[in-house]
């Protein structure tokens, strides 16, 4: 089951980039082509929008403000935040990755068309010939894709391996963690992955028990990006801090990936 929804996640953060041909200019809604209303343009074959333009046709009943750097859409059912040059939205009580990052130009705040979509919950589909189709929904996000056991073991192990580390080796701790589970090679679920002892401990909080300490309100962010989708560091399966490890087999013996923070990552 696990390694179903890993494959999932996977999709969702693959997808989050809509991809379009650069001379596409359509996004179609109910019938009409709102591609200039809506400010839309792509960005590396991510399509962005009008926060506030495309809000309005998901959630027409909630209403969309700007307040101490953030921009949010509220009522109906709905609390959502977008700060410009952040790697995520927030919606509810689940945070969705923008790999890109939420945009602000010209005074508009510009986000992913998929991405928002998934927040209010509406759809979005492409085809050649008809370019983007956005169809609203329920106007408010579905349930999170993930149990709160895995969320509250997952923000654990970020936190107790990742005490300051940035972002983005939060979510590589975590991208380690979710790429054993889709292995075959590891347990099929993330709470067994964390304890696994097939030839030792795999993860050191295990033994001096930082697995069980409250995790910071960062961890708990970066567990529900990845939970949601988002990756670092490709397909490692192992890290280390090479200032502190005791043991150097990963570094003689597997692939090296990327270094991120004081971690070296490796496949």
């Amino acid at each position: 089951m696990m390694k179903r929804l890993a494959a999932v996640a996977l999709a969702l953060v693959l997808s989050a980039a809509l991809i379009l041909p650069g001379s596409a200019s359509v996004l179609r809604v109910n019938g009409q082509n709102i591609w200039q209303e809506a400010l839309a343009r792509t960005d590396g074959g991510t399509t962005y929008v009008s926060l506030r333009v495309v809000s309005g046709v998901l959630a027409p009943q909630a209403q969309v403000s700007w307040s101490q750097g953030s921009a949010w859409v509220k009522g109906d059912g709905v609390t959502l935040q977008a700060v410009p040059g952040r790697n995520y939205i927030t919606v509810n009580d689940r945070a969705l990755y923008v790999p890109k990052g939420v945009k602000l130009e010209n005074g508009r705040v510009l986000v992913p068309v998929r991405v928002l979509a998934e927040a209010l919950g509406g759809s979005v589909s492409w085809s050649r010939a008809a370019g983007v189709t956005l169809t609203p929904g329920s106007a408010v996000p579905g349930p999170a894709p993930y149990t709160q056991e895995d969320l509250y073991w997952m923000s654990r192990i970020i936190s107790a391996e990742s005490q300051g580390e940035p972002m983005d080796g939060k979510l590589a701790v975590g991208t380690v963690v979710l790429n054993r589970v889709a292995s075959n090679l590891y347990p099929d679920n993330i709470y067994d992955v964390i304890f696994d002892e097939k030839g030792g401990v795999q993860f050191s909080p295990t033994a001096n028990g930082t697995i069980y300490l409250e995790p910071t309100g960062e961890s708990v962010l970066a567990a529900k990006l990845c939970l949601e989708g988002a990756r670092k560091a490709g397909d490692s399966l192992f890290f280390l801090n090479p200032e502190i490890a005791s043991n150097h087999w990963v570094m003689e013996n597997r692939e090296f990936v990327i270094t991120i923070g004081k971690h070296w990552f490796y496949r």
